[in-house]
């Protein structure tokens, strides 16, 4: 019996290895059509820009890039890793105080943020008829610059701030079968009840297999969300929009 369990495990093990790529690389990128939108508003003279008073977004849409990259091993034990970057932008209007110092009005604000994203994640399921589903952790770090511009009798106001946020990720694929046509979607998400936050893409992509290396193209839908709400901080943000990229698989 024991030798039957052996050789069973054995040949389940080579069965797994067999299947599995033994290296994969991926990578992509393009540019994100974002519309921002939203408010945050403080009561503690705290945060990014050190408000007590409320920042408005104007709404206006914007063209930014991103960029991904996805590495694959067959060892089951190490989580494979995808690294993700990119930018937003919004700009609208603050009033209040701003580092100590009251704006007589409405002041120009812009907001820059850029994300790195560091996804350790392993496959439930690796292409199987078809589907991939990928469940991991995201450290998404946030890198952000606020800019409130001069108006009369205020000399105007920087500053900037990195945050790191954990997220759980999950990831669905599937190819259709005798198609180069992918169909993918992924989640990263936490949420507390009361704070929330997610960043949400749903694609399609085509790819052209060239056999060593199959590059591609990609469109799809973007969102990703803020919302807190702790007393003194009331904050309600998105930015949402298409995107559309190439993409290099080998």
């Amino acid at each position: 019996m024991k030798k039957i369990l052996s050789t069973f495990a054995l040949s389940a093990m080579m069965a797994t290895i067999s299947s599995a790529d033994f290296i994969r690389i991926e990578m992509g990128a393009g540019a994100w059509q974002q519309t921002p939108s939203g408010y945050a508003e403080r009561a503690d003279g705290d945060g990014l820009i050190n408000l007590d008073g409320t920042y408005l977004s104007a709404e206006k849409e914007s063209t930014e890039t991103y960029a991904w990259l996805l590495l694959k091993h067959p060892l089951p034990i190490i989580p494979n890793v995808r690294l993700e970057y990119v930018s937003l932008t919004d700009e609208g209007m603050t009033t209040g105080k701003v580092g100590g110092m009251q704006i007589p009005g409405w002041a120009p604000t812009t907001v820059d943020i850029k994300e790195y994203d560091v996804i350790p994640y392993y496959n439930l399921l690796d292409n199987t008829f078809w589907m991939t589903i990928d469940l991991g952790l995201d450290v998404k770090i946030i890198d952000s610059t606020s800019t409130v511009s001069p108006i009369p009798n205020f000399s105007g106001y920087s500053s900037s701030d990195t945050t790191i946020v954990p997220l759980l990720y999950l990831r669905t694929r599937v190819e259709i079968p005798t198609t180069d046509i992918g169909l993918e979607a992924d989640v990263k998400a936490i949420t507390d009840g009361t704070d929330t936050m997610y960043d949400f893409r749903a694609k399609v992509d085509y790819t052209f297999d060239l056999d060593i290396l199959q590059p591609g193209v990609e469109v799809g839908y973007r969102m990703q969300k803020i919302k807190t709400d702790d007393g003194s901080t009331q904050i309600d943000l998105d930015y949402s929009g298409v995107y559309a990229g190439i993409m290099l698989r080998f």
